[in-house]
């Protein structure tokens, strides 16, 4: 799989449940191959493989994914902690299987710069922060996607 990595999580560790006194650690992120395709990718494994994988690319970077396993993904569960992707599946990295390798998008295809900028959510899919404001009470207690833009930063 070939495509543009739009999102990333940190590292994150757990102490292991097989092997007591040793952690594994976790990250993630969504690559894009086409305006109307993306998918989440995890991995799992020890801290030096993963903090080492974790560094070796960053978002906006192209990368070709060899052996992953393909898994039906569990909608609910998956997308508390990860983007609403179109597919009904996820890809999983094995230290042992898989490998990612990272390239210039320039020299991969020039078409999947352009993907960084595209939103993830349908159009119609967004409230304003107007919106927010004027509805506050009504919306009490709901997920939103909202529409903003940064205007200043400072301390």
């Amino acid at each position: 799989v070939i495509g543009v990595v739009i999102g990333k999580t940190d590292v994150r560790s757990f102490p292991d449940r097989k092997n007591i006194g040793t952690e594994r650690c976790t990250f993630s992120f969504t690559i894009r191959d086409s305006p109307t395709c993306f998918i989440n990718v995890q991995s799992w494994g020890r801290e030096g493989y993963i903090r080492s994988l974790s560094e070796s690319f960053r978002v906006g970077d192209c990368v070709t994914i060899e052996n992953p396993l393909i898994q039906s993904k569990e909608a609910e569960r998956e997308e508390k902690f990860n983007p609403v992707t179109p597919s009904g599946y996820k890809l999983l990295l094995s230290e042992n299987h898989s490998v990612v390798k990272t390239s210039s998008c320039y020299d991969t295809d020039t078409r999947l710069l352009a993907l960084l900028h595209l939103p993830v959510k349908d159009p119609q899919d967004y409230y304003s922060l107007g919106d927010i404001v004027a509805n506050g009470q009504s919306l009490h207690g709901r997920v939103l996607n909202v529409l903003a833009a940064v205007m200043a930063v400072s301390e």
